[in-house]
């Protein structure tokens, strides 16, 4: 099949409601929303605690974090496919190779992101908006969400980069997921099972959803910010 006619019978997949190919998108959204659903609040809260407070052995933290961010999905999956697997501690669980295997690996992924995003936003904002809120009497819980609001974007913008990197890794997923057709098979890991198989229609079918789901979180993001964003 030459790539002419692989790109349409890829939009033929896509608009035929093809259900082997969208049920693959449901997984991968399944996995990618649950896993950063699962790492935004103590993502989120720890950046805000490392950019707040000072302790020892702090700056080793931020260090390691900012380097979990670069840190191979593969090497991930491998750690947890030891922890998961029968020999492993965690084997009696009997989550390897199911969409919650999947789903821990997504917000382990995410979870550095989001600290290093809210870290770097909260020691950039105006300080005076948490001294201002601490003067009129708030507490800790009330002054910290007035600091965040005051950084509400730039947080956002971590959460809107680490659904990017839960839906489009690939080590991870395959890891612990399997990549079992109907059960753990998400968008990466079908296209590279489709392209090493030669069958390139269903690979491009699912990156031109990949590519969608790009341009439209950065869109939303463009939305929230207002017509800031939009410029």
């Amino acid at each position: 099949m030459s790539l002419l006619d692989a790109t349409g019978a890829a939009f033929r997949l896509l608009f035929g409601g093809d259900a082997e190919l969208w049920g693959i998108v449901f997984i991968s959204l399944k996995v990618a929303l649950l896993g950063l659903a699962i790492a935004a609040l103590p993502g989120i809260l720890a950046g805000y605690l490392l950019a707040m407070k000072r302790f020892r052995g702090r700056r080793a933290l931020v260090v390691l974090t900012q380097s979990l961010i670069a840190f191979p999905t593969v090497v991930v999956g491998l750690v947890l496919y030891m922890l998961l697997s029968r020999q492993g501690p965690f084997g009696s669980l009997a989550l390897l190779f199911t969409q919650n295997a999947m789903i821990l690996g997504q917000a382990i992924l995410v979870f550095p992101i989001l600290v290093a995003y809210t870290l770097s936003a909260v020691q950039g904002a105006d300080s005076r908006a948490h001294e201002t809120a601490v003067s009129l009497g708030a507490g800790p819980l009330r002054a910290a969400l007035t600091t965040l609001n005051e950084t509400r974007f730039a947080v956002l913008a971590g959460v809107i980069n680490g659904f990017g990197r839960a839906i489009s890794e690939v080590g991870c997923a395959l890891m612990i997921g399997g990549n079992i057709a109907g059960l753990t098979r998400n968008i990466t890991t079908a296209i590279a099972l489709e392209t090493s198989k030669g069958e390139f229609a269903q690979g491009i079918a699912l990156g031109a959803v990949l590519v969608v789901l790009a341009f439209g979180v950065n869109l939303v993001m463009a939305m929230l910010q207002g017509e800031g964003g939009m410029k």
